[in-house]
């Protein structure tokens, strides 16, 4: 319609058509009140908690709608929940709006609390950290575009990461939103293999969260809870086989686990976005309980190669390859809480599940 025009015109004025389609875009306000939702949610106790990754804009989206249809208690995005992959602010927004007037991706907002946090993609570029030249105003865009409220932390402090507590004593569930992006140091580069050209560093100043992310998630995970979900963008238990992960970061990789250790936190689980396919890692090595990492990935995008990379961490080596979700299912009325992981595809239908109980996340 408008290609031939010069591209920067070409950008506002893709801007300012999705802004006059949806208004609600233009005042900050894209969705109904996140921070009210999920206040109320606070007091409420979960029993289904969705989470994915990876969302092409400009692809359809009919597993949202299916995710919609399970009426979740939460739905948390893990990241790439846009491919904005650039320094204009423009096309960032504009990016951000064809998300948003996507009618299944607002059919999930608009009946269910979400939270969120981001990974390279939505951050602003492939396999980025604290070198990203636009990350404070990509933040804010992000902040708007999840109508997160004008006086919350998010947005006085650098990052987007972000904790809430649900549910009443006994049945408290912890959700931990890490941004691993705002603040990572530079990944060390080798040869390239299956899952890309990085190697784990052997430089143990290299940060994963930076110094103030870290001390604020050691007063989180001294809060009191029953269960804890830890929302990395990427995967934490995976081994390095080229792609990125916390194993790049080993000793960034092994304070997680000691903090955990130290503050006495039980009841971990981490879910992970990123890979465009689906498996579940557990490690037991230096760490106080087994740590379980659910990987769901892409809600939108089918992984062409087929082969996941090496991980001597799997749970299962079942992995799934087409566009699929997780879930965390959780049964309180037990006398020792049970709870189900799962990865489930665009039907709804289970693809990967590992049931565990409460009494098996506890310190040794």
């Amino acid at each position: 319609m408008y290609q031939s025009l010069h591209p920067k015109l070409s950008v506002r004025l893709t801007v300012l058509l999705w802004i006059i389609s949806f208004p609600s875009w233009a005042s900050g306000q894209t969705n109904r009140s996140t921070a009210n939702e999920l206040q109320t949610l606070q007091s409420q106790t979960l029993t289904k908690i969705l989470f994915g990754s990876c969302i092409k804009q400009d692809r359809p989206t009919p597993i949202l709608q299916t995710i919609a249809q399970q009426h979740p208690d939460l739905f948390i995005f893990l990241g790439d929940n846009i491919y904005a992959d650039t320094t204009d602010m423009n096309q960032m927004r504009a990016k951000y709006a064809r998300l948003n007037a996507d009618a299944d991706f607002r059919q999930l907002i608009n009946s269910t609390p979400v939270m969120a946090t981001w990974d390279d993609h939505d951050y602003g570029a492939n396999d980025a950290g604290a070198d990203y030249p636009r990350r404070a105003e990509s933040e804010q865009i992000f902040l708007d575009h999840w109508g997160e409220p004008k006086g919350s932390d998010r947005r006085t402090r650098p990052g987007v990461y972000d904790a809430k507590i649900f549910g009443p004593p006994g049945k408290r569930v912890q959700v931990i939103l890490l941004d691993t992006r705002f603040f990572r140091g530079p990944l060390t580069k080798g040869e390239r293999r299956v899952g890309g050209p990085y190697v784990p560093s052997v430089n143990p100043k290299v940060t994963m969260l930076g110094d103030q992310q870290w001390v604020w998630l050691d007063s989180q995970l001294q809060q009191p809870a029953e269960l804890r979900l830890i929302a990395s963008s990427i995967q934490c238990v995976a081994e390095a086989a080229g792609q990125e992960t916390w194993s790049n970061l080993p000793a960034q990789r092994q304070q997680l686990f000691d903090r955990i250790a130290n503050a006495g936190a039980n009841g971990v689980v981490i879910i992970s976005g990123d890979r465009h396919w689906a498996e579940l890692s557990v490690t037991k090595t230096r760490t106080p309980y087994p740590i379980y990492d659910l990987t769901s990935s892409s809600l939108n995008q089918i992984h062409t190669r087929g082969t996941p990379t090496a991980n001597q961490y799997r749970a299962t080596q079942k992995t799934y390859h087409r566009e699929n979700y997780g879930a965390i299912l959780i049964d309180w009325e037990k006398d020792d809480p049970a709870f189900q992981l799962q990865i489930l595809d665009q039907d709804g239908t289970a693809k990967l599940e590992k049931n565990l109980r409460l009494s098996e996340l506890q310190m040794r």
